[in-house]
């Protein structure tokens, strides 16, 4: 139904690992573009289980069947000693895999068993704008989430509870990620309230009656488990102090609202603001994944709390997410900071709810969010 823009080879000639949350399109992905493949689904019980007791049936299955096409192992995380077997049959017998999976944990401790330069990794988010396309709803992408299923449902809020218990049950209870369930459900439910805000470990594990590195494992397990990533601070060749922690982004905004409580989000509230600006890097992230082009994004913030939300690369360009109608000077304190303390920024851009796009006497461009998503999937943003 959605044309999804990760760039994955049409005819494989290395192996590749194909990460992502639950729910994101994985299997459909590859099974739409590798229709001829061998395909091991270890969702599937009954194939959990064979390979799960005799991980050697890979190699013993494979020995006789044809090199082309590519083998498909989904969900590979599931059964960590796969991961010498597809190495032997890669150095050993030229065979290609594309591997899928929602725990890279798995694979980086396995990673001495894979062949160093020859798996390359791809990413596949949740929906964006441009794979929406035309009929893209930014209210409803606020409310509803980026995983598809969601965000076609008319009523996601059952599904998406249901979406929590079998990642706390399948990805890390029984995966062994952590020794007390309650303790991390309690955390993702705190960690959720402090969706885009700077992440402090001593204050989260207060309140969540853990240690400080507990809760930084379990903000681990997130990142593993791709439910979330950290935004790093921009520190570069500052002229004042600047703050060095990381925010923390959940990777779907549905499950933050599911899981902070939040209700309907209308325009013009508060937490459709936060919404807003979890989205802005949502659709930051994809862009420079999906366009191969890998600029590093970071936040810039001062210690006095003037801050932008997100920074492109060095300096390419500074991004300001302002869920508002009427972009104020109040809004714009952070970018003109930003300028003072590092005049090489190239350019300075608000994505907004205004109708029209505008440009301040000191250039910042104030864009509504549709013409912000043009030029961000254009690549004209970061100068294409």
């Amino acid at each position: 139904m959605f044309r999804r823009l990760v760039r994955l080879p049409e005819r494989p000639r290395e192996s590749f690992f194909l990460w992502g949350p639950r729910q994101t399109g994985k299997s459909t992905l590859l099974r739409t573009l590798y229709p001829l493949a061998r395909r091991i689904d270890l969702g599937k019980t009954e194939e959990f289980v064979r390979y799960g007791e005799r991980p050697t049936l890979l190699r013993e299955e494979l020995e006789d069947v044809p090199q082309d096409p590519v083998v498909v192992i989904d969900e590979i995380q599931r059964v960590p000693p796969l991961f010498d077997e597809v190495r032997w049959l890669v150095e050993n017998r030229g065979r290609v895999f594309a591997m899928s999976g929602s725990s890279s944990r798995a694979a980086r401790q396995a990673s001495p068993a894979l062949p160093p330069g020859r798996v390359a990794g791809f990413d596949l988010f949740g929906l964006t704008s441009a794979e929406i396309g035309r009929g893209f709803d930014l209210v409803r992408m606020l409310n509803h989430g980026y995983l598809p299923r969601h965000y076609l449902s008319e009523s996601p809020g059952r599904a998406l509870r249901a979406y929590l218990q079998r990642y706390l049950k399948e990805e890390v209870l029984q995966a062994g990620l952590t020794r007390s369930l309650p303790a991390f459900s309690g955390f993702l439910t705190r960690a959720a309230l402090a969706d885009t805000d700077l992440v402090n470990y001593a204050t989260i594990a207060r309140e969540c009656g853990v240690s400080a590195p507990t809760a930084r494992e379990y903000y681990g397990i997130l990142v593993d488990t791709r439910l979330g990533r950290f935004l790093p601070a921009f520190t570069q060749r500052p002229k004042r102090r600047v703050i060095g922690a990381p925010k923390f982004f959940f990777a779907d905004v549905g499950l933050v609202n599911v899981l902070a409580g939040r209700g309907t989000l209308a325009p013009g509230s508060e937490l459709f603001g936060r919404a807003f600006e979890n989205w802005v890097f949502h659709e930051l992230t994809a862009a420079t994944h999906y366009r191969e082009r890998y600029h590093d994004l970071s936040y810039w913030r001062l210690a006095s709390g003037i801050e932008v939300d997100f920074v492109i690369g060095d300096l390419r360009c500074a991004v300001d997410a302002r869920a508002a109608a009427r972009v104020t000077s109040d809004h714009l304190k952070g970018l003109r900071q930003l300028a003072v303390d590092q005049p090489t920024v190239r350019r300075r851009v608000v994505a907004s709810l205004e109708p029209s796009p505008r440009v301040t006497e000191d250039g910042i461009e104030v864009l509504p969010w549709r013409v912000f998503l043009d030029r961000l999937w254009s690549g004209e943003l970061w100068g294409e």
